[in-house]
């Protein structure tokens, strides 16, 4: 029988995340996009919770080079792909596009919906079907993998 320690921590880094994005603003639309709106009324309260984001996340990843398996002893997969290409770039202005726009990304998006508001059910589902989308045209580029 598999051992529910991986779903309990998923759990517990869920609420974690969750609890930060609300005591943060970030799963408040109008402060992300206040945030996002140099050129008005600039909320720039959101630069110091992503700039204590980086901090914690470059330790983090500092200390995961050092390791091969994670604390529950599954295997760590680390992204090693470092190419910057067309496809990345468009990929990131399009989801940059996308959250000054709303002022939602995955995070905050998955907060309104499991707070029941209209705002995350759109989202969510508009993200659901960019993914089917995705990989829709990634079978057609590929048909044979």
């Amino acid at each position: 029988m598999k051992s529910t320690m991986p779903w309990l921590t998923a759990g517990l880094a869920g609420l974690l995340l969750g609890m930060g994005l609300l005591l943060s603003g970030m799963a408040n639309p109008a402060k992300v996009v206040g945030f996002l709106d140099i050129t008005g009324f600039w909320d720039p309260s959101l630069a110091l919770v992503m700039g204590g984001g980086l901090l914690v996340a470059s330790l983090g990843f500092a200390l995961l080079r050092q390791r091969r398996r994670t604390l529950l002893g599954e295997p760590l997969n680390l992204p090693t792909n470092r190419t910057i290409n067309g496809r990345l770039v468009g990929g990131s202005v399009l989801f940059g596009m996308g959250w000054g726009m709303t002022g939602i990304c995955p995070g905050p998006g998955l907060v309104l919906l499991g707070a029941g508001l209209d705002a995350g059910l759109v989202y969510v589902l508009a993200l659901l079907v960019g993914m089917a989308l995705y990989s829709l045209i990634e079978r057609m580029r590929h048909p044979y993998h």
